[in-house]
């Protein structure tokens, strides 16, 4: 999986979308992309899933037409970016802080509404949430398409995308959202069913992470992966039975980390169309991780190595040289 010495495409065969996988080389099949390009298709109906790192989600939640976003830090960063409000409902006293003062004003010029309330009437509206005195209603998120974010984050050197599929917990997508804006990804790919999506609990977690943060929505998770193999990402799959420990891959190139849902796992397609499957080596009696945490050691793994590789001038020890006469 480390010697990486080249890829080859191949139109062969619509049925079948295991990658081929030969000694230095991987051939990439477009089966996925080119099979039922006028419909929409969710492959992962009914295939058997193994064993994964992760603990079963508490419970799902759904989109609605308008959201909420509440705290200081999120409704913030959500003012600065200028981002679409419908309203904001906001305490008189945190109305004339400082921090949001000019940044209110400013919204109520771009059209949103500002409710001067009390903190009992943001208790109703946020159901009795941490709100810190602040709330507001946003228009849906807006999806980047997934052609999109793979050519914005073709602007860095050896891009890493996160791929996450079936996410159900929005509390474990918004924190893999914040690590991974943290650690520096450059972008999220998840599914359009069967998966959590951006809702307020996924932002409040992500703490405002989503204003520089794309995440790409799409039908047809398979079909997304060979999309980014033909642009040059390494596919690698996080599986607790995976023989390889993630400390011991090279992650050099581009990377795309695909990591499957809390209970289930990667399913068995997605684990055929990934180039390699890792595993993050457990010493303890608890036999699995939340599938954040576990996202963010695989993160800052593949980041070690690129730091490590990295030449740091300003930490080289230099010697002066003096002029002998």
């Amino acid at each position: 999986m480390t010697n990486k010495t080249k890829k080859l495409h191949t139109s062969q065969g619509t049925k079948s979308a295991k990658p081929l996988k030969l000694k230095g080389k991987r051939i990439v099949s477009s089966a996925i992309r080119k099979s039922n390009q006028k419909k929409d298709i969710h492959q992962d109906g009914g295939v058997k899933k193994h064993r994964h790192l992760y603990h079963t989600p508490a419970s799902t939640s759904a989109n609605t037409t308008n959201d909420l976003i509440y705290g200081r830090h999120s409704v913030l960063t959500a003012l600065e970016t200028e981002r679409g409000l419908n309203r904001i409902w906001i305490t008189s006293k945190l109305r004339y802080d400082p921090r949001f003062h000019s940044l209110i004003l400013k919204a109520k010029e771009n059209g949103t509404v500002i409710d001067e309330v009390e903190p009992k009437r943001l208790d109703q509206i946020t159901e009795q949430r941490n709100h810190q005195g602040i709330a507001a209603q946003v228009a849906p998120y807006s999806y980047i398409d997934l052609h999109e974010l793979i050519e914005k984050s073709q602007s860095v050197l050896d891009p890493v995308i996160i791929v996450a599929e079936g996410i159900n917990d929005p509390h474990n997508l918004g924190a893999i959202i914040r690590t991974a804006e943290a650690i520096g990804a450059q972008g999220l790919v998840i599914p359009q069913r069967r998966a959590s999506g951006i809702t307020s609990t996924v932002m409040k977690v992500a703490t405002g992470a989503l204003e520089h943060f794309p995440v790409a929505r799409v039908v047809n998770l398979q079909r997304a992966l060979e999309d980014l193999k033909a642009s040059g990402f390494w596919i690698y799959g996080t599986a607790a039975t995976a023989s390889e420990p993630i400390h011991t891959v090279n992650f050099s190139g581009p990377v795309a980390l695909v990591v499957g849902s809390e209970g289930e796992g990667l399913s068995i397609l997605t684990q055929r169309t990934c180039d390699g499957l890792v595993s993050i080596p457990l010493q303890g009696k608890t036999p699995s991780l939340n599938a954040s945490v576990a996202t963010g050691m695989a993160l800052y793994e593949i980041y070690r190595q690129r730091w490590q590789s990295t030449l740091h001038l300003d930490k080289l020890q230099t010697t002066s040289w003096k002029n002998r006469g």
